[in-house]
C-alpha cells in the first residue's frame, strides 16, 4: 500500500494499525470522501475484540460480525483494494487472510441540491441534481420507486476511476440500447474525465465535429425521470450535475417542463411561442437580409421594410459585426461577478449600441433584429441548441450576403438535409418529423393532456408501449 498508493506521503491517506487477538489489522482509508465519526466507531468496535473475545482462528468471522455498517463487501486483489479506497470506502486488511473488507462509509463533499439556473420553472421542484452520483440516483429514484429501475455502476479513466451509472427500467429500455451504451461505455480508453458528462458523449457520440447536441442534458430529476418512463437511458457521471438523456432528437431539446406544469392549453400557447422564437434565431436575420438585399421580393404591404438611409458599412457587414458583439458581452457575463453584469449590461445597451448608431456604424432595424434574433436564442430551452443555431444563423447570413436569393434557398436546403442525415445512437434527429409520424408530430405540436399521451415514443422501442398499466401488470 505504500508503494502503490504513498501511505506516509499523501497528507489525506489514512491508516491505523491494530493489534487484534495478537493478530496485525491494518485499516486505510482518505480522510477527505470518509465520515471520521464512522471511522471512530469501527476503530471502537474492533478495539472491543480483545476484551470480548479469545479465539483467534475464527478473527475473520469475529471483525466482520463487528463491522457496523450496512454495507461490507470482500475483496480478493490489490487492485480492488486500491480502486475503492481511492473511492472513498475503508479496506480493512488482516494479516495472513487472502480477503479484505470493503466498508461503503464514503461521504463526499458538495452542495445541497438546489433548482438549476437553467431550467426554472414557476410552478414545480425546486431540487436538482448535484456533482454527488449518490445523491443523483437518489433523486431520481425518489420519483420512480420501482423495483425494474436498474442502475449500473461503472468505472471509466485508468487514472480518474470516474463512476459512472446508466440508470434504465428493465421491462420498457430496449435491450439493445442498453446494451450498445454500456458497450460503448465500457471501451473508452483515457487516463482521466476531468471534464465528466461532456467527455463521455464525445466518446459515445460518432459525429465529432457536429456542431448539433446529440444527446441531451438536464439537471432535472423529474425530467430525467420522465424520459426514463418513456424508455430512455440516462447516464450520471459523477462530479457533474447533469444528467445525459439518450437518445435524443431535435424536438427533446425544444421541450421545458414549464410546459407540463401549465394547463394543456396554456402549455401548448407557450410551446408554439417557443418554436417561433428557435426559428426566428436561424432564419430571422437572414430573411431579413435577403429582402434588403432585393427589395422586390416584398409585397407592397411589407415595402417599409428594410433600413431607409444607406449606412456607411453594408448590412450584411452590420449584422456580422453586431452578433458577434453580442457574443462578447454574452462570454463578459460569464466571466463578469454577478453584481457587475448588470451595470455592463445597461452600458452596452445604452452607451455603445446608442452610439453606434448616432456614428452610422450600426442602422437602427439591423440592431433591432440582431437582439430578436439573440432573444430567440436565449428562449431555447437548450444552450447547446441555441449556440448550434446561431453558428447556422451566422452561416446562413454570410451564404444569403454572397450569393443572395441563391445563397439563402441553397443554405437553408442544405441546413434541412444535413439535419436530415444526423443520428442519435442510431435515432433518426428530425423524428417525427422526418421520417414522418403523425401520432407523434401531435404531441409534439400540441401538450397533450396526461391521460390522453398513454403510449410511448416507438423511436425508442420500448418493450411495453402502452404507459397506463392493466390490473393484471399491477398484479405481476
Amino acid at each position: 500500500m505504500k508503494e502503490r498508493l504513498g501511505v506516509g506521503v499523501s497528507f489525506d491517506l489514512g491508516f491505523r494499525d491494530l493489534t487484534i487477538l495478537k493478530k496485525k489489522v491494518q485499516i486505510y482509508y482518505l480522510t477527505g470522501l470518509c465520515d471520521s465519526l464512522i471511522i471512530q466507531d469501527l476503530l471502537e468496535m474492533l478495539i472491543k475484540i480483545n476484551d470480548d473475545e479469545s479465539n483467534s482462528r475464527k478473527l475473520h468471522e469475529i471483525i466482520e460480525n463487528r463491522l457496523i455498517h450496512q454495507q461490507v463487501t470482500t475483496i480478493e486483489t490489490m487492485d480492488e483494494a486500491v480502486d475503492q479506497m481511492l473511492s472513498g470506502l475503508i479496506v480493512v486488511f488482516i494479516n495472513g487472510e487472502k480477503n479484505a473488507f470493503v466498508i461503503d462509509v464514503r461521504s463526499y463533499p458538495g452542495r445541497t441540491p438546489d433548482e438549476p439556473d437553467t431550467e426554472r420553472v414557476v410552478r414545480g421542484s425546486r431540487d436538482g441534481y448535484t456533482e454527488n452520483i449518490i445523491e443523483n440516483t437518489a433523486l431520481t429514484r425518489r420519483r420512480i420507486r420501482d423495483a425494474r429501475l436498474r442502475n449500473e455502476m461503472l468505472k471509466v479513466g485508468e487514472r480518474s476511476k470516474s463512476d459512472i451509472c446508466v440508470s434504465y427500467l428493465q421491462d420498457i429500455a430496449d435491450d439493445g440500447l442498453v446494451n450498445l451504451i454500456k458497450e460503448k461505455i465500457e471501451a473508452i480508453e483515457i487516463d482521466g474525465i476531468s471534464m465528466a458528462d461532456k467527455t463521455v458523449e464525445e466518446f459515445i457520440i460518432e459525429s465529432k465535429w457536429n456542431p448539433y447536441p446529440l444527446v441531451r442534458y438536464t439537471e432535472r430529476p423529474d425530467v430525467a425521470a420522465s424520459h426514463l418512463l418513456e424508455g430512455h437511458v440516462i447516464i450520471i457521471v459523477d462530479t457533474s450535475p447533469s444528467a445525459i438523456i439518450l437518445p435524443t432528437t431535435f424536438f427533446h431539446h425544444l421541450q421545458h417542463a414549464e410546459e407540463y406544469r401549465q394547463a394543456p392549453t396554456i402549455g401548448t400557447f407557450v410551446r408554439w411561442i417557443r418554436f417561433m422564437a428557435v426559428f426566428a434565431s436561424m432564419y430571422l436575420l437572414p430573411l431579413w437580409l435577403l429582402f434588403v438585399l432585393d427589395p422586390t421580393l416584398l409585397p407592397k404591404e411589407l415595402s417599409y421594410i428594410g433600413p431607409n438611409e444607406e449606412g456607411n458599412i453594408s448590412i450584411t457587414i452590420q449584422i456580422i459585426m453586431a452578433s458577434l458583439g453580442i457574443e462578447f458581452l454574452r462570454m463578459a457575463a460569464i466571466h463578469t461577478p454577478t453584481p457587475l453584469s448588470t451595470a455592463m449590461g445597461l452600458i452596452a445597451a445604452v452607451l455603445i449600441g446608442q452610439i453606434a448608431i448616432d456614428v452610422g456604424m450600426f442602422s437602427p432595424e439591423v440592431i433591432l433584429y440582431v437582439s430578436v434574433s439573440a432573444i430567440g436564442a436565449y428562449v431555447t430551452p437548450s444552450y447547446e441548441l441555441s449556440v448550434a443555431n446561431k453558428l447556422i444563423n451566422l452561416l446562413l447570413v454570410i451564404l444569403t450576403g454572397i450569393f443572395g436569393l441563391t445563397g439563402f434557398i441553397i443554405g437553408i436546403v442544405l441546413h434541412i438535409l444535413y439535419l436530415v442525415n444526423l443520428r442519435s445512437l442510431r435515432t433518426p434527429y428530425l423524428w417525427p418529423f422526418l421520417p414522418f409520424n403523425p401520432k407523434a408530430m401531435l404531441h409534439i405540436i400540441f401538450r397533450i393532456p396526461v391521460p390522453y399521451a398513454n403510449s410511448r415514443p416507438s423511436i425508442v422501442h420500448p418493450k411495453n408501449n402502452y404507459r397506463q398499466p392493466t390490473h393484471e401488470s399491477k398484479l405481476t
